[in-house]
């Protein structure tokens, strides 16, 4: 996109436009898909597709923030960005809570997830596997409201393949991560350790982690409102955000849930680090190759707000001051920056107003 046409915010105008528009928006968007979800004839999906707004709606919250990209329709951004992010959290509740382990199912599952990043193609029967299917049309609706969405935007074809990538990374990791946990591990190593020769610098789980983050498709959709977009600009913000950033947003998500995760026995990426020094380290280097990522591309202070973002969001909760991992936490607040720490504390009077 080109710079001197579009000029990016500074960052408290970003943070305030962020939450006097954004957040209002992805509200309305979330109340609506409440809405079909509590229709949804089969009493167990009804209470996981409900369950999953409730309870995750700051994910959509915090990929919203590509609506302020520069150059976009953050109407139109926050439609796709809340349906896709709110598929994405309803699957994982249906591989995660209804004591299914079928990894045909889960598979065709998540084909929805790549489905709704081809505006070209039918939606298949994603139930087809799964003991429960009576949802009311719900899936299939998040699927068609990315789609149409996707048609809208004049350069959608140069960042297609790579937004395709994304998703099946992130559909290979949601199928192999549910799985009984006496073959979960085995199967995903088995899955990830072919392609780390690409990705030397990071491990199995860092890789896991990174697949399983929405923000580089997120980033992918919001540049392709850009009608003199170029398919080399896709592929570097795909290299920018894959493993880095997207490792980033889910080592600290993993990061902040180490005792709880730990107390109901669930897989827990950052639990594979040997000792908290190495956490602090790992996530450290993180940090530093997300930002340098970041002058990479075009708009460098808005992707490394996100960066700073993501810092601010995480260690803003109080479970990052749980006694284990507190001494991290303080250390990355630390070293983070002027920027770091004004966002951290614009996320903490979120919290106390429960907006966040």
């Amino acid at each position: 996109m080109n710079a001197s046409i579009v000029r990016p915010m500074n960052r408290v105008r970003l943070i305030y436009q962020f939450v006097s528009l954004i957040f209002p928006r992805v509200k309305q968007e979330l109340n609506g898909w409440r809405l079909i979800a509590a229709n949804a004839p089969d009493s167990r999906l009804r209470e996981q597709a409900v369950a999953s707004i409730n309870a995750k709606a700051f994910h959509c919250q915090g990929g919203s923030i590509y609506a302020l990209y520069p150059g976009v329709n953050p109407v139109e951004a926050v439609r796709f960005i809340v349906a896709y992010q709110t598929m994405s959290d309803y699957l994982d509740n249906l591989v995660d809570s209804l004591e299914v382990q079928d990894e045909l199912a889960f598979a065709q599952l998540h084909l929805a997830m790549q489905e709704a990043l081809d505006p070209n193609v039918a939606a298949s029967d994603y139930y087809l596997y799964y003991p429960y299917r009576e949802d009311g049309g719900y899936l299939e609706q998040l699927v068609t409201t990315c789609q149409e969405s996707l048609k809208k935007l004049p350069s959608y074809i140069m960042v297609q393949e790579e937004a395709l990538k994304l998703a099946k990374l992130y559909s290979h990791l949601q199928t192999n991560k549910h799985l009984a946990m006496e073959e979960r591990e085995a199967k995903m190593l088995h899955w990830i350790r072919p392609q780390l020769k690409d990705f030397q610098e990071i491990t199995a789980w860092e890789f896991a982690a990174a697949t399983g983050s929405t923000l580089g498709i997120f980033c992918l959709y919001a540049v392709a409102f850009d009608p003199h977009l170029l398919e080399s600009q896709g592929h570097k913000i795909r290299q920018a955000y894959f493993p880095w950033i997207c490792g980033l947003h889910i080592l600290l998500d993993y990061f902040i849930d180490l005792r709880e995760d730990r107390e109901t026995n669930q897989l827990n990426f950052v639990a594979y680090y040997e000792r908290i020094e190495v956490i602090a380290e790992r996530l450290q280097l993180f940090v530093e190759n997300s930002i340098e990522q970041t002058e990479q591309l075009d708009y460098p202070k808005f992707h490394r707000s996100v960066v700073q973002g993501l810092l601010a969001m995480y260690l803003s909760d109080e479970k990052s001051m749980d006694r284990e991992i507190r001494p991290v936490t303080k250390q990355l607040l630390g070293d983070s920056g002027l920027g770091v720490k004004l966002l951290y504390w614009s996320c903490c009077q979120l919290r106390k107003r429960k907006a966040l």
